[in-house]
């Protein structure tokens, strides 16, 4: 569930903070943690446009830094998206936007409260960039931030596609020949009279089973399927869930190596911005898994006592060997911001390439397996008929 809650930054002053949490305690929890005070907490709900769409937050940043640049001021700029714009909620957020821009607010105020439309990380990339006047650059700075995780999160979608059409197409199979084709050779061998091997039998009376329970068994598999899908917007299943595949030394080295993407990815874009070291990375907690976050808090705090921020984040096991060595050359120079994105996409490459092999990996062994399934109930199929013809002989 998501939790509106407004909170006191010691570097931001008020802000307002949507939070992904199980209750209202973890809520609490993970705003305590980012050295937050925290004035009041409520549920939130999510904001859409009437169908189930997020705000496209963007083709909206895309469309405002090309007004911008076509030299309208930015009030006259959101005035001139929230008169062309046809979606009754997005045109109401964006209605309230232009009433505090006309009330003399700063962008970032107004933003701050639509949090379910526009992101605090979005909010405070504009905050920062007003103290400079470029706040087109950071707009840009965050549609690129966002497109490179989009990115990211296409290709492990895309990798994962074909071997869920290889599993769905082979338990479909599997469904068929133990539903229909197996209870038909069932009574053909009853017929015959004749005795068959007791796996063969077994196998017999598992495709009766599901020929005359076959309706129970699709709403079992049904609820079974109803109840992964439901667990899987959970905030707790998927923690666990990545906690598990952290067990598995290649698949969590690369789950680490995902997170650790995000965060060098979003702390450096707010660097960049003119966010604090220790601010950006108290905003970024909440992209690590719970058994990360606790290192990271260790981390900050020892920034804030003025260790080195590479020392900081090798001694608390959050960099690599070459992230590490990147951040010692990033303080060299004093370009902090662009060091991280650039270990951001370092890791990014990396990633890409253990997707690849991976996903050249499982799809021969899924098909092995499949073909080794089937081929295993047709054989048990045809054993009986394999022993009568031996017999005859």
């Amino acid at each position: 569930m998501r939790f509106r809650v407004k909170a006191i930054d010691a570097a931001a002053g008020i802000s307002v903070n949507l939070v992904d949490a199980s209750n209202e305690l973890d809520a609490r929890r993970q705003l305590q943690e980012r050295g937050l005070q925290i004035i009041s907490i409520a549920r939130d709900l999510q904001f859409n446009l009437g169908s189930g769409k997020k705000f496209p937050i963007v083709s909206f940043s895309q469309e405002l830094v090309a007004l911008l640049d076509a030299g309208l001021s930015l009030v006259e700029a959101i005035d001139t998206l929230t008169e062309k714009e046809t979606n009754s909620a997005m045109r109401r957020s964006l209605d309230q936007i232009r009433a505090r821009l006309f009330e003399g607010r700063t962008l970032s105020s107004a933003l701050e409260e639509s949090p379910a439309a526009f992101p605090p990380l979005y909010v405070a990339t504009i905050r920062a960039s007003e103290k400079s006047g470029a706040i087109r650059e950071a707009i840009m700075r965050f549609v690129t931030y966002q497109l490179q995780l989009d990115v990211l999160r296409k290709k492990v979608i895309s990798a994962s596609i074909y071997p869920a059409v290889l599993c769905i197409a082979g338990l479909a199979v599997t469904i068929f020949l133990l539903g229909f084709v197996v209870p038909r050779f069932s009574g053909i061998y009853e017929d015959l009279g004749t005795s068959i091997p007791a796996s063969s039998r077994i196998l017999m009376q598992w495709g009766q089973l599901l020929q005359q329970h076959g309706v129970a068994v699709l709403l079992v598999a049904a609820g079974l399927l109803g109840g992964v899908a439901y667990a899987v917007t959970r905030r707790r299943f998927r923690a666990a869930f990545v906690n598990a595949l952290t067990r598995f030394p290649a698949i969590g080295r690369q789950v680490f190596t995902y997170q650790l993407a995000r965060l060098y990815r979003t702390v450096g874009m707010l660097l960049r911005g003119g966010t604090p070291a220790i601010t950006a990375f108290r905003m970024s907690t909440a992209l690590l898994s719970e058994a990360l976050r606790p290192d990271l808090c260790q981390a900050i705090q020892d920034i804030g006592e003025g260790k080195s921020l590479s020392n900081s984040m090798e001694q608390n096991r959050l960099t690599t060997p070459v992230a590490a060595r990147m951040l010692r050359v990033g303080e060299r120079s004093g370009n902090m911001g662009e060091m991280m994105e650039r270990i951001a996409a370092f890791y990014d490459e990396e990633l890409a390439r253990a997707v690849d092999i991976l996903t050249r990996l499982i799809e021969p062994v899924l098909m092995l397996l499949i073909g080794l399934i089937i081929g295993f109930i047709v054989v048990l199929m045809y054993f009986p008929i394999f022993e009568l013809a031996g017999s005859i002989q």
